[in-house]
């Protein structure tokens, strides 16, 4: 059994803060907690998958018990008994709890017993429990007296992917620790570590994809640079590293974006059809154009954000983005970005991937030669005024959307279908005066915009402009509702009606 494999995540699980990678706060802080003696009696360690939160918390039981000093060391030596207990999960004042198949309060109350004896062979009793968003409540409840006052021997240490599932009564007793993804700068240069230890031959390219493929987890980066290795027998290149996560090269990536946005339809599917052959999953392709789409948009002159230097691509790739971009514009890239962000769903759900990709090309090329409000603004110039007399049809016209009263204003919007502008307009504004280009009003709830889109409305309605006079004061007329509300008090039949029932009034008026 002991010639059995160990897969590179565990052989290489960090053993102490020094070899913890990417966490230099979480590190900083704990080291200079236990060399000044404050150390707190509980923890709650977060993040996504693979960034050492249960590593952490062993390093931690080891840093409290090593027997090489006389208390508690930020530089637990390893090879005490206590050390070597931990780091096999064997150590019986070190207790591991896995709250997804311990989710009950008998479970936590068979801890909280436990709890109240004196450690066996180290300083403090510590309880490591892993996933604990997945306890029910009564058992948060049942641990929440004893994790805010445990015995001075006790140490909690609660690890979770989940903290927003945590309560706040459990996240108040606890100092909380956020885990941050491992840079890909940090996790390549970890990557070429091991690979010089296993002996390995890892390129740059690929240890390039395997950082970027694990997404700041170091565990997740570690089981894919395994597998490379277990598929390549040693010799770990690009080719192997897209063949094995089913990508395809980036310069496929930013040859296939080339086309989709110089509108060859046909070139593009047949692109698609090669890329589908090859192997590459569709999904990840997508994300792939995302990602090219972003770093474009970034670099983008239009934005000038920056040369793209720190972006996975390569010079040429770079320099073909910047020229892909020198005839395509922000909104298109914009536009087909959110075409792409609403098909990564689809494609998920989709029967047949292959169908909803073609499909996506398509509404994307679609997208990408719709012009933008500038260039039909431009290719629609706004005629010139002109000073001959209007024509018939115009005078006629606008003799027909001639306004003089409030009743023709509120009518005029009724016509027009302007249902928002009328109903604020019936509900809220007392028309003092108006005539034939000129209106002088108040706005009970003043709205900044009203006098802006009633004057645009007026305009485009009439066929003149409109002088818009807002008084700062009441002039105590009915609004158009309460005119009409007065109209049917005052009708007999409706008197009538109303006197049926006592107390009676009427509330709302149909529009």
């Amino acid at each position: 059994m002991d010639n059995n494999y160990t897969v590179l995540a565990r052989k290489y699980r960090s053993q102490d803060f020094k070899s913890l990678i990417g966490q230099d706060v979480l590190v900083k802080t704990l080291t200079t907690a236990i060399n000044t003696g404050r150390i707190a009696h509980a923890y709650i360690f977060t993040g996504i998958r693979g960034t050492g939160k249960t590593s952490t918390a062993r390093i931690l039981a080891k840093a409290l018990n090593c027997l090489a000093s006389d208390g508690p060391t930020a530089t637990p030596c390893g090879v005490c008994e206590n050390c070597r207990a931990i780091a096999a999960g064997q150590h019986i004042d070190v207790m591991e709890i896995d709250a997804a198949s311990h989710t009950g309060v008998d479970n936590i109350r068979d801890i909280l017993d436990a709890a109240q004896y004196r450690p066996t062979n180290g300083r403090y009793k510590v309880y490591i429990i892993d996933e604990v968003h997945m306890l029910s409540t009564a058992a948060f409840n049942a641990l929440l007296k004893t994790l805010e006052e445990p015995p001075a021997h006790v140490i909690f240490i609660l690890a979770t992917t989940e903290i927003r599932k945590v309560p706040v009564t459990i996240l108040s007793r606890c100092q909380r620790f956020d885990l941050v993804r491992v840079p890909v700068d940090t996790l390549k240069k970890h990557f070429n570590w091991i690979a010089a230890n296993e002996k390995i031959e890892l390129t740059d390219a690929a240890n390039e994809l395997l950082a970027r493929a694990a997404d700041g987890s170091v565990r997740d980066g570690l089981s894919l640079l395994d597998q490379a290795i277990a598929q390549t027998g040693g010799h770990v290149d690009e080719a192997a590293v897209m063949d094995m996560l089913k990508r395809a090269d980036r310069n496929v990536v930013v040859d296939f974006m080339d086309t989709i946005l110089s509108g060859d339809t046909a070139r593009a599917l047949e692109m698609s059809d090669t890329i589908y052959t090859n192997g590459a999953d569709l999904v990840m392709l997508l994300n792939d154009m995302m990602e090219w789409t972003h770093w474009a948009t970034r670099m983008h002159p239009a934005i000038n954000a920056g040369d793209g230097a720190n972006s996975p691509y390569t010079a040429d790739q770079r320099e073909k983005t910047r020229k892909i971009n020198s005839r395509v514009s922000l909104n298109t890239l914009s536009r087909i970005w959110q075409v792409m962000v609403a098909a990564v769903s689809e494609m998920q759900m989709s029967g047949n991937q292959k169908q909803c990709f073609d499909m996506l090309i398509v509404r994307m090329m679609h997208i990408a030669d719709m012009p933008s409000v500038q260039e039909i603004l431009k290719s629609n110039p706004k005629p010139a005024p002109q000073t001959v007399a209007p024509a018939p049809q115009t005078a006629a016209q606008n003799t027909e959307n001639k306004i003089e009263s409030a009743q023709d204003l509120g009518h005029a919007m009724q016509k027009d279908k302007q249902i928002l502008l009328y109903t604020y307009f019936s509900e809220n504004v007392e028309v003092c005066e108006i005539s034939d280009g000129r209106l002088n009003y108040f706005d009970r709830k003043g709205d900044k915009d009203f006098a802006h889109k009633l004057s645009t409305w007026l305009e485009k309605y009439t066929g003149k402009p409109w002088t818009l006079v807002h008084s700062a004061q009441s002039c105590h007329v009915p609004t158009a509702i309460e005119h009409q509300q007065q109209e049917l008090a005052s009708d007999p039949m409706m008197a009538q009606a109303m006197g049926l029932f006592e107390g009676a009034e009427i509330v709302e008026v149909s529009k």
